[in-house]
């Protein structure tokens, strides 16, 4: 039976993540499968492996063939690596002691690039996340230069409405002409004095 080591698909739609299984290669992408090995996450970055290293080395030993895909995820592993100084110590061209030592010292390069890349994109996330504080910062500057404006402008405006106001009680109305003139009261006019009648040229005797 030609067993196949590869990825069998889970997850949501835009955001799949996958097992590494051991199937046989006539069996569906997604159907049965003989052992799961480990998982593949490629959301993250860099991309999340969890492997049982000892699983995997043992089903290349044994002849199943990984597809492209996981291929790549065995020798970024060092799974691949290790299979081939295995097979250096079996045709007798290295000694276990000396496979082991290329080994970690692999590993330790690995260690260290990993952690580098990983350093890398934490200083360009903190990079991109400052600059993205900063114009936040220039925007919510310009708004609350613009709202303070606009405070100020309703500030003196209320201010010159309270001066008029303040003015128009100081200062009453002054009454106009019409108001100001004094009313005329009619006076009855007072009769003249009469005059005494005059007295007859001729006196008593002589009209006897």
């Amino acid at each position: 039976m030609a067993t196949k080591i590869r990825l069998q698909r889970h997850g949501r739609k835009d955001y799949a993540f996958y097992h590494i299984v051991i199937a046989d290669s006539r069996a569906p992408r997604d159907g049965r499968f003989i052992e799961r090995i480990g998982s593949y996450n490629p959301n993250t970055n860099p991309a999340t492996v969890d492997l049982n290293f000892d699983r995997a080395l043992y089903w290349l030993q044994v002849g199943a063939q990984p597809t492209d895909t996981t291929k790549n995820i065995l020798s970024r592993e060092g799974v691949l690596l290790k299979k081939h100084l295995l097979g250096g110590v079996k045709k007798g061209a290295l000694t276990v002691e000396e496979a082991e030592k290329k080994f970690e010292d692999w590993l330790t390069v690995k260690k260290s690039t990993v952690t580098a890349e990983i350093n890398k994109l934490n200083e360009a996330a903190s990079s991109a996340y400052k600059l993205k504080l900063e114009a936040e910062k220039a925007v919510n500057k310009a708004k609350a230069e613009v709202l303070a404006r606009k405070r100020k402008i309703a500030f003196e405006a209320a201010e010159k409405e309270k001066e008029k106001e303040t003015e128009a009680v100081a200062t009453p109305e002054t009454p106009t002409n019409e108001q100001s003139a004094p009313t005329s009261v009619a006076t009855p006019e007072t009769p003249a004095p009469e005059e005494p009648a005059p007295a007859s040229e001729e006196t008593p005797d002589e009209q006897k």
